[in-house]
């Protein structure tokens, strides 16, 4: 039961036909009057009372996905209770430094908290007009981002990760440190893991509700062991609470969901249970919509002075970034961050790859009067060098290095200095400013002329032409 039911009203009882159980679900006969999306309370006679939620309706048949589970359903000892509403949750501040399972109900034993009102899962249509487009920057302490892959307030960004790469650790230290430059405000943190082992959900724990970020945190775990279905409605109940405190309470809000690829996975079962014609690779063929309902919550409000950033974790099946997941992630949100097993394996913390990752608001955010006049500036020169770097890199494994010249082994010298500087910065946060000077202090054994991606001014101002190379220094 979701925390709004704790003031539920009498429920309308009414024994139900159950004709079929397929999965997670169960086909129900005589249900006159129930409507899509209703919550019902699944009653078996000899055990706890589960709740479920009506997901199809023909005539009187109705198909019920149950968040318990159907172990120990029978088809002749089945009640079903309704309660003529949509399923809800509780929302307030009541809720920081509190661990709730994925339907919103207290996992660390502490008593219920006392909500400031309830509301629907699926959140309330936001009129486009009253959107705002995101422009002011967040600042996460780290280069890589900062620096080139910026955040906006508003935004949603995805970390695309491979197995067994840091990307919970990527989102925690992000979540604990992120600011907003030039706003007292702390950013609230919404964090929802999906599926999550019981060692994962230990260190969210660790991160999340130690020290002064339990005042601002709430923790949504759904683990492997917990019942799938459960897995869709951690989402929803992480930014139903998100999009009461951003626009009506007017914080900044972080919400950080991980990971993506078993709330799809969980998408999958519920579609083949419901034998509906599969997609690609077998995923639905509204995976695609049932996405952008998530990731679509994220923004701003005109007028308002709260937002709602989201940062989602999305595991790449054999790293594959154009399997389905991630390929229609790419298209709903605005960018990514890709993080590389190769940068992991030679041990660089972060090991994000700037190459591939994007940021399609940073434009919106950074700047004069808002970050740094030569930021973009930078960030390019940033980008062209290292690509260049790594192209040289390649070559070099066919002719060796003896066989460049000295300006390509300049631009191969850069690229070994930008990952082991730039790059690994291990747990240090840096300001926005220490990001864009170490990124000069990269730049400066490039003579003037060769930096074509800032301007003339730029240069005067910030370029000091080194004297020894990269590689010496």
């Amino acid at each position: 039961m979701t925390t709004a039911e704790a003031h539920a009203s009498p429920f309308t009882v009414g024994h139900r036909t159950v004709t079929r159980v397929a999965g997670p679900l169960i086909i129900v006969d005589g249900m006159d009057g129930v409507g899509y999306g209703e919550l019902v309370e699944v009653e078996t006679g000899d055990g706890p009372v589960r709740e479920g939620q009506v997901l199809e309706l023909d005539g009187s048949l109705a198909v019920v996905q149950v968040f318990g589970g159907t172990v120990g359903i029978g088809r002749r000892e089945t009640a079903v209770l309704t309660r003529g509403r949509a399923a809800r949750t509780g929302v307030g501040a009541d809720y920081f430094g509190r661990v709730l399972d994925g339907g919103g109900r207290p996992r660390d034993r502490g008593p219920q908290p006392v909500p400031d009102d309830y509301r629907h899962v699926n959140g309330l249509p936001l009129n486009p007009i009253t959107r705002t487009h995101p422009d002011q920057f967040i600042e996460t302490g780290v280069s890589a981002i900062d620096g080139l892959v910026t955040l906006v307030r508003g935004q949603k960004l995805p970390i695309f990760s491979g197995a067994g790469l840091p990307a919970n650790g990527l989102a925690a230290r992000i979540a604990a440190q992120a600011r907003v430059p030039g706003d007292d405000a702390e950013v609230v943190v919404i964090f929802a893991a999906m599926g999550v082992t019981r060692r994962e959900a230990e260190f969210f724990r660790a991160e999340f509700l130690t020290g002064g970020a339990a005042a601002r945190s709430v923790l949504l775990l759904n683990l492997a062991d917990d019942p799938t279905i459960e897995r869709l409605l951690t989402p929803r109940v992480a930014l139903t609470m998100a999009e009461y405190l951003a626009f009506e309470q007017h914080r900044h809000v972080l919400v950080v969901m991980t990971d993506m690829t078993a709330y799809c996975e969980a998408l999958r079962e519920i579609s083949a249970a419901r034998e509906e014609m599969p997609g690609r690779r077998g995923y639905p063929g509204y995976m695609y919509t049932d996405l952008a309902s998530l990731y679509e919550r994220a923004g701003r409000v005109r007028g308002g002075t709260g937002s709602l950033t989201q940062l989602m974790i999305l595991t790449m099946p054999d790293d594959d970034i154009t399997h389905p997941i991630p390929d229609l992630t790419g298209y709903i949100t605005e960018g990514q961050i890709v993080l590389s097993r190769d940068l992991d394996r030679q041990g660089i913390e972060p090991p994000i790859d700037v190459l591939p990752s994007l940021s399609r608001l940073m434009n919106a955010g950074i700047g004069a009067g808002k970050t740094r006049d030569d930021h973009r500036g930078l960030a390019d020169q940033l980008y062209a060098c290292y690509a260049r770097g790594r192209e040289v890199r390649r070559l070099m494994s066919i002719v060796g290095e003896s066989g460049l010249p000295p300006e390509d082994r300049r631009y191969l010298a850069f690229a070994a200095a930008f990952e082991t500087i730039y790059l690994d910065q291990g747990p240090e946060r840096r300001i926005l400013t220490d990001t864009l000077e170490l990124g000069w202090q990269l730049l400066s054994p490039f003579p003037a002329g060769e930096l074509k991606r800032v301007s003339a001014e730029q240069l005067a101002l910030y370029h000091h032409e080194a004297t020894e190379t990269m590689a010496g220094a």
